[in-house]
C-alpha cells in the first residue's frame, strides 16, 4: 500500500493517524508527478485531491473511506470501538468534522490579511465554529478520548483538524475562541496530546503545516 498526500493536510495526517492506531506504519508519500493535477497522479485519483492509497496498481481517495478500507482489510487491531453505540459516536464526530467543522474554515482563510478583512464574515464564521465544535462534544461518549480510553476514528478526523483551527486564528490573530475551551474538549485534548501514536503524528503534521502556511504568507 502507498498513502499519497502531504502530511500538511489533515485528511491525510487522518489517515496515518488512523493507521498508526492500528498498529500499521503508513507514511504518507509525495504524489506521483509531484502535483495534484500531474497527469500522473489524475491517472490514479482523477479527483486530484489528497489522501489518496494505492494497492496492487489500483488508488481510491476520501480520507474516512481509506480509513474503512484499513479497517476492513487490517483487522489485527480496530480503530473502531467494540460497542455499536460507540462505533456509531466515533463515526458522527468525523463526520461532524467534514461537514461542520471543515466547512468554517474558507472565511478565516480568505480574511488572514487584517487591511482586507470582512469582519463580519469572520464573525460569523467564528460562530458557526464554535456550534460545530459544540456538535462534537454532544457526539461523545465518556473519554478521556472522543469515546472511551484509546483513540478512534473520531479522533484521528478531529485531532488534526484543531490543529489547522487553532494554527489558522493565531495566524490571523482572529478574535475567535479556542475551540477547545470546555472541561470536556480540554480533557479530550490533553488525551490526545499525552497518547504516543496521536502525538507522534500531530508533531509531524503541524510541522508541515507551519511550513505550508509559511510558505502561503511569503506568497501573500
Amino acid at each position: 500500500m502507498k498513502l499519497y498526500g502531504s502530511i500538511a493536510s489533515p485528511y491525510v495526517a487522518r489517515v496515518v493517524m488512523y493507521a498508526k492506531i492500528k498498529g500499521i506504519d503508513l507514511p504518507a508519500q509525495e504524489t506521483p508527478g509531484g502535483s495534484l493535477k500531474s497527469p500522473e497522479y489524475l491517472k490514479l485519483n482523477p479527483i486530484g485531491k489528497v489522501p489518496a492509497l494505492e494497492v496492487n496498481g489500483q488508488a481510491f481517495g476520501e480520507s474516512t473511506i481509506i480509513c474503512d478500507y484499513l479497517e476492513d482489510t487490517q483487522t489485527a487491531k480496530s480503530g473502531l470501538p467494540k460497542d455499536p453505540l460507540d462505533r456509531a459516536r466515533t463515526r458522527l464526530v468525523a463526520r461532524i468534522v467534514d461537514l461542520y467543522i471543515a466547512q468554517q474554515l474558507g472565511p478565516f482563510f480568505r480574511n488572514l490579511n487584517p487591511a482586507t478583512r470582512d469582519a463580519a464574515a469572520v464573525e460569523a464564521a467564528g460562530k458557526e465554529l464554535a456550534k460545530a465544535y459544540g456538535y462534537a462534544e454532544h457526539a461523545m461518549g465518556p473519554g478521556p478520548f472522543c469515546v472511551g480510553a484509546a483513540p478512534t476514528l473520531g479522533d484521528c478526523a478531529l485531532a488534526p483538524t484543531t490543529v489547522l483551527v487553532r494554527k489558522i486564528i493565531a495566524g490571523g490573530k482572529f478574535d475567535v475562541a479556542d475551540p477547545v475551551s470546555t472541561p470536556r474538549l480540554k480533557a479530550w485534548w490533553q488525551a490526545v496530546e499525552g497518547n504516543a501514536d496521536c502525538n507522534g503524528v500531530l508533531a509531524a503534521h503541524t510541522a508541515a503545516l507551519e511550513a505550508f502556511l509559511k510558505t502561503m504568507a511569503g506568497r501573500r
